[in-house]
């Protein structure tokens, strides 16, 4: 019996069908679709590394940029090659995007020969050929808004907008990072808003995420260009980059940054593991409210961009004085979220507001509270996070959820565990300030991630408000490791107290950054979600995508040769599947349905749609999730030659350190390398 290709002849009906819109509801990107994904094709033409992919509007091309400096058109539902053509490029292409409106036949591209082409593939010829960055292009970013607007983003920390239409086809630069950061800043990604096309996203390497309103920009150099030409100064005046208001930063994994909550700062680690961290991939959602982001030497984080939250910033009461941002009387100044004071308590937290507690859980709801705390008895930390995730996405109100996540999170320690367990502890005392638990695990959250004075404080309240427990085994282990650090690093602790306000390292000491970006990064926000198992810090054009008509799912490449899907609300990872015998770095979804394009450091495009029911067998299939989550967990961590072992296609065990309970692993033969199974 002759299988039918089910994504084939949708795609067909909803071409044909004027009632496409409806029937594409009905057969969005669906659970039991994820669970048949599987390989249907493998796209072979290229002869390198197949860099960038890109869908067209309809959904019925696809087009892929490859180190071999060649551009493929390909028919993606009958598995064939309809257009091959050079680009002209002198290195690998790292973009390739259809101009909107162009009935497919405008094509560009930027690659690492610092040039923009621009290509007729009716008559497969390059028409414009742009030279103005003088380092590698990333990205490029199209809007339908503006059919003959496009820009490009380049390790020369520049932003470039071109306009087709204009008689000089040059570029201008839109927004330059290195008057922000300095001349070492690179930009290697953007997406542009799908909802409302005037607002564009930035990655770079560093911590930082950048929005900015590009309509905003436009009209303030247009008033700048026309007050200089029709006024002489006397005085040299500093122009601003960009227009206050028109730039908002998002923070996802702020290894930079000093005196905020924001995961731990690990500097002296983070420089002797070179763990770079940089934005590898930045896309909106499909209603353009949330801003998904790959962070390279990280996890991937999505922004709420409706619902604005701050990092939580912890501050003595003698450092509650005025600055952007601060927390004064229990209130961030920016007036974006309400501070909480626990009850007794002195040390205030911004981030959150006070909120009704239930602690009653439906009968299913409690099976699964029942089934996390199973696991977490089991030791198997993973599993309870995402069932009591499960559980939070269907009561968010339940402050014991909420803590015993807190307590998974912690004995997990994977990076960035300790400041989501801060902030489970933070939510279950705002829906129930008498938790005894959460109040102490926030104690202890704040020393791992170093505020040692505020664990301090954070633990004598605690003790003030539970004597009961003030002479604890538990509390008194704490108070002992809050004072051995206290009394070690003395001068650090005071050095951080002498400092009133939020304040951030710079990518260079040797360079300073200006007041106006210092303000920029103290008002940035804080992630909504972080989705764990992948690895991304081989690559700097690792891909992270929403997946399903409504975003409901998330998808990342991984350094493992997999590629993850994670369900989008509750986090958990749902599906890992082998996309290349190395890297994958790209994933596109259809743009329509549950179809899906990926590539890597394999010159083939590989095609995945979900199987018929009948088929039993899925070799690409990544059975054990947890083990393969922990084993990116210690590939992130590795040093350079083990990461250099890994990459050549050899497996390390026994990696010191990483054990599955954050400890020294002893039993197992560390260094031992073993080769990694084709």
């Amino acid at each position: 019996m002759t299988t039918v290709n089910i994504t084939r002849d949708i795609l067909h009906r909803q071409i044909r069908d004027k009632r496409a819109s409806g029937f594409q509801r009905f057969y969005h990107v669906t659970d039991p679709f994820i669970k048949r994904l599987g390989l249907e094709a493998e796209l072979q033409g290229h002869t390198g590394c197949v860099n960038c992919l890109e869908w067209n509007e309809r959904g019925d091309l696809l087009a892929s940029g490859s180190d071999d400096q060649h551009a493929i058109i390909w028919d993606p539902f009958r598995h064939k090659k309809l257009t091959t053509m050079h680009t002209g490029h002198a290195a690998n292409i790292f973009s390739v995007k259809f101009l909107p409106h162009s009935g497919d036949r405008i094509l560009v591209t930027g690659a690492a020969d610092t040039k923009v082409h621009v290509h007729d593939l009716t008559v497969k010829e390059t028409i414009h050929m742009f030279s103005d960055h003088t380092n590698r292009v990333k990205r490029i970013a199209t809007a339908p808004m503006w059919p003959n607007t496009f820009w490009s983003a380049a390790e020369d920390g520049i932003i470039r907008q071109y306009d087709l239409r204009e008689s000089s086809k040059r570029s201008e630069v839109l927004i330059d990072l290195t008057e922000f950061c300095g001349q070492l800043v690179e930009a290697k990604c953007l997406a542009v808003n799908p909802r409302d096309n005037n607002y564009l996203a930035v990655g770079a390497n560093g911590p930082f995420v950048r929005l900015y309103d590009i309509r905003m920009i436009n009209n303030y150099r247009k008033s700048m260009s026309q007050s200089t030409s029709a006024a002489v100064h006397t005085f040299c005046e500093r122009q601003k980059p960009i227009p206050d208001g028109a730039g908002q930063y998002y923070v996802a994994g702020a290894y930079n940054i000093e005196f905020t909550g924001h995961l731990p700062v690990k500097l002296p680690d983070y420089n002797n593991r070179l763990r770079v961290l940089v934005a590898t991939y930045v896309t909106f959602s499909p209603d353009g409210t949330e801003l998904l982001v790959n962070m390279g030497g990280e996890q991937v984080y999505l922004f709420d961009l409706t619902f604005k939250q701050r990092p939580y910033t912890f501050l003595l009461p003698k450092k509650c004085q005025s600055s952007t941002g601060d927390v004064q009387n229990g209130k961030t100044t920016n007036g974006v979220s309400n501070g909480i004071v626990l009850p007794n308590s002195h040390i205030r937290f911004a981030g959150s507001k006070m909120q009704s507690s239930s602690t009653d859980l439906p009968a299913h709801l409690e099976t699964i509270k029942q089934q996390a705390n199973d696991a977490f008895a089991r030791q198997q930390w993973t599993q309870a996070i995402q069932l009591y995730s499960l559980g939070i996405h269907q009561a968010s109100c339940n402050a014991m959820l909420y803590g015993n996540r807190a307590a998974a999170y912690m004995k997990r320690k994977w990076d960035g565990d300790h400041y989501d367990a801060l902030r489970d502890c933070l939510k279950a005392l705002t829906l129930n300030p008498g938790h005894l638990k959460a109040h102490f695990r926030l104690a202890r959250c704040l020393f791992e991630l170093k505020y040692v004075p505020e664990a301090l404080e954070c633990l004598d309240d605690f003790k003030g408000k539970f004597p009961e427990q003030a002479h604890s085994s538990a509390c008194d282990s704490l108070d002992k490791d809050i004072k051995a650090a206290l009394f070690t690093k003395t001068e650090t602790a005071e050095d951080k107290k002498a400092n009133s306000s939020i304040r951030f390292h710079s990518f260079s000491r040797k360079e300073s950054i200006p007041e106006d970006e210092l303000v920029l990064r103290e008002r940035s926000f804080d992630y909504k979600h972080r989705y764990c198992g992948h690895c991304n810090t081989t690559t700097d054009i690792k891909e992270a995508n929403f997946f399903g008509s409504k975003g409901q799912y998330i998808v990342s490449g991984s350094d493992d040769g997999s590629f993850f899907i994670w369900e989008k609300e509750t986090t958990n990872l749902v599906r890992i599947l082998q996309g290349d015998e190395s890297i994958v770095n790209c994933l596109q979804p259809h743009p329509s349905y549950c179809f899906l394009a990926t590539s890597g450091i394999d010159p083939v495009v590989r095609l995945w749609n979900p199987r018929p029911e009948t088929e039993t067998e899925n070799g690409r299939v990544v059975e054990d999730m947890e083990s393969a989550a922990q084993a990116n967990q210690r590939r992130m961590n590795a040093d350079p030659l083990e990461v250099m072992l890994l990459n050549m296609g050899y497996r390390i065990t026994g990696l010191r350190g990483v054990g599955p309970d954050g400890s020294d692993d002893e039993d197992s033969s560390e260094g031992q390398v073993q080769c990694r199974p084709s």
